[in-house]
């Protein structure tokens, strides 16, 4: 599976623990930066995995910063996207079988990259219900 991942400075230390965190599981990932801890906006990169995921280049988007509710919401900003901030793996794991998720965003200062590497792991692997009540939720979401 290929998955693109970005980040900005403040995930830049996890982003490069959780590329080869996944390439060692065997996901081919697709690094969009940012590559330095000098000071960036992270709706720059957010738009870049987000684009890559709308145009098939990844089949998932993992998107880090301090927090990860800036890069939420900058993912959520684009049409057909579906990010969701995750910190625990029942949420991770909720938000591919309920709503489908496209998106995976977390929060470097928030969470230890051990945990990081569970929650990824858990969005990863799970996989749509394609229930009716969970297809019309998030068709209404797309209006």
């Amino acid at each position: 599976m290929k998955l693109a991942i970005g980040c900005d400075h403040g995930a830049i230390e996890l982003k490069e623990q959780l590329v080869a965190h996944l390439e060692k599981k065997g996901y081919e990932v697709i690094d969009k930066g940012t590559y330095t801890k000098d000071s960036c906006d992270y709706p720059v990169y957010a738009k870049q995995v987000c684009e890559s995921v709308l145009s098939s280049e990844a089949e998932l988007g993992i998107l880090l910063c301090g927090t990860g509710i800036g890069m939420s919401i900058a993912a959520n900003k684009v049409k057909g996207i579906r990010a969701a901030l995750c910190s625990d793996c029942f949420s991770a794991q909720a938000t591919r079988e309920h709503n489908n998720a496209n998106v995976l965003c977390m929060g470097a200062r928030v969470l230890g990259p051990e945990l990081a590497f569970r929650i990824a792991d858990t969005f990863l692997e799970a996989k749509f219900s394609n229930d009716e009540r969970h297809i019309r939720r998030i068709s209404m979401l797309e209006d």
